[in-house]
């Protein structure tokens, strides 16, 4: 989200640049988002207090948008965090970091099976329930960790996209009320 409203930067202001050669795009670029959608995206209302117009008025949101997004270190173009990705990243870390947790815990499993089967009488049949205990243990230890870090890291990148849309927010809003406006 924090990247559509930097895409939004250069776009809203300036509509009517000239058009892209179509004859060499590869993909259509998306529609680029108005002040009125930008403002929605980030939950803000702003109202000319002064009876500045409606072209002035879009206009000092829009040198308040860049001004925001320059101020934060926000810049159009760069690719925006991806959630799905940071988890799949985390979950693969994860993964190679528990590489052989099943033969371990097949291994501690089968030492403390054939040492309850050496009391009942038969430490090798007791070794291999402990190893295939162990194992199943050592499966599910590992998958389950996968999915914690896959989980924490989606969360904390869209914290962090909350917390820059609420900065944001912030900074359009220091920008814009000393200019006569007010904002909600």
């Amino acid at each position: 989200m924090v990247l559509a409203l930097a895409l939004a930067i250069p776009a809203v202001a300036r509509a009517d640049a000239a058009k892209p050669d179509t004859a060499h795009a590869a993909a259509p670029a998306p529609k680029p988002m108005t002040m009125k959608e930008v403002k929605q995206k980030l939950g803000m209302i702003v109202y000319p207090a002064k009876g500045q117009t409606a072209a002035q008025q879009e206009s000092d949101e829009y040198g308040c948008l860049t001004w925001a997004a320059d101020q934060l270190g926000i810049h159009p173009g760069a690719p925006a965090p991806d959630a799905k990705a940071a988890g799949a990243a985390a979950s693969a870390k994860v993964d190679s970091a528990t590489a052989g947790v099943a033969v371990k815990s097949a291994a501690k499993g089968a030492a403390a099976g054939a040492i309850i089967g050496s009391i009942s009488g038969n430490a090798g049949e007791g070794a291999a329930y402990g190893a295939a205990i162990g194992a199943v243990g050592g499966r599910r230890a590992k998958k389950q960790a996968s999915a914690d870090a896959n989980a924490n890291a989606q969360k904390q990148v869209e914290a962090e996209q909350k917390a820059k849309i609420e900065s944001i927010k912030k900074a359009m809003t220091a920008c814009l009320e000393p200019k006569g406006y007010t904002v909600k």
